[in-house]
Protein backbone atom coordinates (compact mmCIF):
# COMPACT_ATOMS: atom_id res chain seq x y z
CA UNK A 1 0.00 0.00 0.00
CA UNK A 2 1.41 3.39 -0.80
CA UNK A 3 1.69 6.15 1.65
CA UNK A 4 -0.27 9.12 0.80
CA UNK A 5 -1.66 12.23 2.64
CA UNK A 6 -4.08 13.96 0.09
CA UNK A 7 -6.90 16.52 1.42
CA UNK A 8 -9.93 17.45 -0.36
CA UNK A 9 -12.71 20.04 -0.08
CA UNK A 10 -15.47 19.16 -2.19
CA UNK A 11 -18.68 21.49 -2.18
CA UNK A 12 -21.97 20.72 -4.62
CA UNK A 13 -25.36 21.92 -4.56
CA UNK A 14 -29.28 20.48 -4.68
CA UNK A 15 -30.39 20.93 -8.43
CA UNK A 16 -31.28 23.88 -8.89
CA UNK A 17 -30.26 24.69 -5.57
CA UNK A 18 -33.22 23.85 -4.05
CA UNK A 19 -33.40 24.21 -0.04
CA UNK A 20 -34.35 20.24 0.51
CA UNK A 21 -31.68 19.46 2.86
CA UNK A 22 -33.52 19.81 6.12
CA UNK A 23 -32.34 18.47 9.48
CA UNK A 24 -35.24 15.64 9.03
CA UNK A 25 -33.06 13.82 6.94
CA UNK A 26 -29.56 15.68 7.54
CA UNK A 27 -28.05 12.80 9.30
CA UNK A 28 -29.19 10.27 6.64
CA UNK A 29 -27.55 12.31 4.27
CA UNK A 30 -23.91 12.63 5.97
CA UNK A 31 -24.28 8.48 6.57
CA UNK A 32 -24.66 7.60 2.99
CA UNK A 33 -21.83 10.25 2.02
CA UNK A 34 -19.62 8.67 4.54
CA UNK A 35 -20.53 5.24 4.25
CA UNK A 36 -19.87 5.50 0.39
CA UNK A 37 -16.26 7.79 0.38
CA UNK A 38 -15.29 5.09 3.11
CA UNK A 39 -16.47 2.26 0.62
CA UNK A 40 -13.75 3.70 -1.98
CA UNK A 41 -11.09 3.97 0.29
CA UNK A 42 -11.65 7.60 1.56
CA UNK A 43 -11.42 8.77 5.09
CA UNK A 44 -14.11 11.92 5.64
CA UNK A 45 -12.74 14.43 8.39
CA UNK A 46 -15.86 16.32 7.89
CA UNK A 47 -19.59 17.19 6.44
CA UNK A 48 -21.47 20.23 6.66
CA UNK A 49 -24.45 21.73 4.77
CA UNK A 50 -27.20 23.88 4.80
CA UNK A 51 -30.72 23.61 2.69
CA UNK A 52 -29.03 23.46 -0.83
CA UNK A 53 -25.48 22.34 -0.76
CA UNK A 54 -23.04 20.02 0.87
CA UNK A 55 -19.34 20.13 1.95
CA UNK A 56 -17.11 17.22 2.32
CA UNK A 57 -13.58 17.12 3.63
CA UNK A 58 -11.95 14.24 2.69
CA UNK A 59 -8.65 12.14 2.22
CA UNK A 60 -8.32 9.81 -1.16
CA UNK A 61 -6.04 7.55 -2.47
CA UNK A 62 -4.19 8.66 -5.53
CA UNK A 63 -5.81 5.22 -7.10
CA UNK A 64 -8.61 7.28 -7.49
CA UNK A 65 -9.66 10.31 -9.26
CA UNK A 66 -11.29 13.44 -7.47
CA UNK A 67 -13.64 13.91 -9.80
CA UNK A 68 -14.40 9.59 -9.83
CA UNK A 69 -14.63 9.85 -6.39
CA UNK A 70 -16.97 13.05 -6.24
CA UNK A 71 -19.13 11.28 -8.66
CA UNK A 72 -19.62 8.22 -7.01
CA UNK A 73 -20.59 9.88 -3.91
CA UNK A 74 -23.17 12.20 -4.98
CA UNK A 75 -24.66 9.48 -7.23
CA UNK A 76 -24.67 6.58 -3.94
CA UNK A 77 -26.35 9.61 -2.23
CA UNK A 78 -29.31 10.80 -4.31
CA UNK A 79 -30.33 7.09 -4.77
CA UNK A 80 -30.35 6.67 -1.16
CA UNK A 81 -32.59 9.49 -0.35
CA UNK A 82 -34.81 8.56 -3.17
CA UNK A 83 -35.03 4.96 -2.83
CA UNK A 84 -34.70 4.76 1.43
CA UNK A 85 -34.85 8.04 3.38
CA UNK A 86 -37.95 9.26 1.35
CA UNK A 87 -38.89 7.11 -2.17
CA UNK A 88 -40.76 8.52 -4.34
CA UNK A 89 -39.02 11.69 -4.07
CA UNK A 90 -37.07 13.41 -6.70
CA UNK A 91 -34.18 14.63 -5.13
CA UNK A 92 -30.93 15.30 -7.62
CA UNK A 93 -27.38 17.19 -6.66
CA UNK A 94 -26.72 19.71 -9.34
CA UNK A 95 -23.77 18.18 -12.23
CA UNK A 96 -21.25 20.81 -11.18
CA UNK A 97 -19.20 20.07 -7.75
CA UNK A 98 -16.06 22.58 -6.60
CA UNK A 99 -13.14 20.97 -5.20
CA UNK A 100 -9.80 22.09 -3.49
CA UNK A 101 -6.93 20.36 -2.50
CA UNK A 102 -5.20 21.72 0.91
CA UNK A 103 -1.94 20.50 3.16
CA UNK A 104 -2.23 18.97 6.34
CA UNK A 105 -1.22 22.31 8.56
CA UNK A 106 -5.14 23.52 6.78
CA UNK A 107 -6.76 20.54 7.81
CA UNK A 108 -8.23 21.81 11.42
CA UNK A 109 -9.33 25.58 10.14
CA UNK A 110 -10.61 23.87 6.67
CA UNK A 111 -12.60 21.23 8.97
CA UNK A 112 -13.24 23.54 11.35
CA UNK A 113 -15.25 25.89 8.39
CA UNK A 114 -16.99 22.67 6.96
CA UNK A 115 -18.47 21.71 10.55
CA UNK A 116 -19.69 25.74 11.29
CA UNK A 117 -21.77 25.67 7.93
CA UNK A 118 -25.02 26.76 9.37
CA UNK A 119 -23.19 29.28 11.42
CA UNK A 120 -21.18 30.67 8.90
CA UNK A 121 -23.99 31.15 5.89
CA UNK A 122 -26.35 32.64 9.01
CA UNK A 123 -23.56 35.36 9.72
CA UNK A 124 -22.41 36.05 6.23
CA UNK A 125 -19.14 35.25 7.33
CA UNK A 126 -18.34 32.99 4.11
CA UNK A 127 -14.90 32.59 2.45
CA UNK A 128 -15.89 32.67 -1.19
CA UNK A 129 -13.35 30.43 -2.68
CA UNK A 130 -14.38 27.75 0.07
CA UNK A 131 -18.44 28.08 -1.03
CA UNK A 132 -17.81 28.01 -5.48
CA UNK A 133 -19.52 25.05 -7.10
CA UNK A 134 -19.04 25.99 -10.61
CA UNK A 135 -17.91 28.46 -12.85
CA UNK A 136 -17.60 32.04 -12.46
Amino acid sequence: MPYWKLYYHFIWGTRNRLPLIDSVIEAEVYRAIAAKATDMGGFVHAIGRVEDHVHLVASIPPKIAPAKFIGDVKGNSSHFINHVIKPDFEFYWQDEYGVLSFGEKNLSSVVRYVQNQKQHHADGALIPAMEQMDEI
